[in-house]
């Protein structure tokens, strides 16, 4: 039997609204712009953070800090992994000083909460925040952490075994958000850590 397409549920003008309300939503939560910074978690929740970035300033007339940051070796899961698994390591940049601000965190996909859990250990290896925030452009449910975002883009209701992609212009070529159905011949579940472009655990 073929597989099911991706459904797309979110498409290239979807995704520029998308990112546009929760951006005057940071801008209405946080009055103090001077105070506010945006960290974006390598790769996508980077890329993401770039263009919320932009859009925060529109509305605010501000150049608030806008950060990336790499979470690799701070993850649980990464001493179990197989060695050909191991994540791909980018540079992480906080060039700010981070005390007393307000920071956003962005990532794409949000899940189980272990990404968000080892994205703010490394954060507050970089300094002492005030507070942080945080803004995703999908929660997907199926949280293991007592980890909620402040900002959410959109709530997809999936089962644990499907797989959310995030398609962006910038790494990928185009903008989109698709759920890929569960392969009914796979043995068992899919492996969350094996999932698609832009999927968090």
């Amino acid at each position: 039997m073929p597989a099911a397409p991706n459904r797309v549920v979110l498409d290239h003008d979807d995704l520029r609204r998308t990112l546009m309300r929760i951006a005057h939503e940071i801008v209405e939560k946080n009055p103090e712009s001077k105070l506010l910074a945006l960290v974006g978690i390598h790769t996508r929740g980077a890329v993401l953070a770039r263009r919320l970035h932009a859009l925060v300033g529109e509305l605010t007339g501000y150049e608030v800090p806008l950060g990336d940051l790499d979470i690799s070796f701070y993850r649980d899961d990464l001493p179990g992994r197989d060695p050909s698994a191991q994540p791909v390591v980018h540079a992480s940049h906080l060039d700010f000083d981070l005390d007393g601000r307000t920071v956003v965190l962005v990532d794409d996909v949000l899940f189980t909460g272990r990404t968000v859990r080892a994205a703010i250990g490394a954060l507050f290896d970089y300094g002492r925040p005030e507070r942080v925030q945080l803004a995703v452009l999908a929660d997907r449910g199926h949280r293991e952490l007592p980890i909620r975002p402040d900002y959410v883009g959109k709530n997809l209701p999936t089962s644990r075994e499907e797989r959310v992609f995030v398609h962006l212009e910038e790494s990928d070529g185009n903008d989109e958000v698709t759920i890929e159905a569960a392969d009914a011949d796979a043995p068992g579940p899919a492996t969350p850590a094996g999932a698609g472009a832009g999927e968090r655990i």
